[in-house]
């Protein structure tokens, strides 16, 4: 079981590249934290899947394996366009539309500056601000705090990591390990 050790890092897989402060980590530390945690897992998944396996779909309205990495990845850019603004925003707004589909390291690769801004904004955000600043998507039906509307992103990217693995094993393709 992973631990939380001041100065080092956590549990025992060291490619997971994180530490921990000496001092207390702010809750903006934890959100970010998390998000490279999700991320660190759902590039396993996706690399770890068989060539000929990212464009099957286990039905015709699902989408692909590779369609379903470029949605998390467009997805996070939007919602970091959301929680920038604080309001929804139209997606002709991503720079993803439009792209073809090649590969998941093309894919990773176009979205790396993405990532970076994404957690960029996250690092330069104050505690404070997860609780009043508001996000505004009554066009959708909701507004929430901006920390939760975080947690939710990222959880977005979770849901799809864990809908995949349950896409491959539909389809009978081997399943990476993402529990390490």
């Amino acid at each position: 079981m992973a631990h939380l050790d001041r100065g080092r890092r956590i549990g025992e897989n060291k490619s997971a590249n994180v530490a921990i402060p000496d001092s207390l980590m702010r809750a903006i530390d934890i959100i970010l934290l998390n998000a490279r945690e999700v991320r660190r897992r759902s590039e396993i998944l996706w690399r770890g899947i068989p060539t000929d396996a990212l464009r099957r779909k286990p039905d015709a309205e699902a989408m692909s394996a590779l369609e379903m990495a470029r949605h998390v990845l467009e997805g996070e850019y939007l919602y970091m366009l959301m929680a920038k603004e604080g309001r929804s925003v139209s997606e002709d707004r991503s720079p993803f539309a439009g792209r073809p589909f090649v590969g998941i390291e093309e894919e990773l690769t176009f979205a790396a500056q993405y990532r970076a801004e994404f957690e960029g904004m996250l690092a330069g955000l104050e505690d404070e601000e997860l609780e009043s600043r508001v996000i505004d998507r009554s066009d959708v039906g909701y507004k929430r705090k901006l920390g939760d509307f975080l947690l939710r992103a990222i959880y977005h990217e979770s849901v799809h990591c864990g809908q995949l693995l349950g896409y491959l094993r539909t389809m009978g393709v081997p399943r990476p390990k993402v529990w390490d």
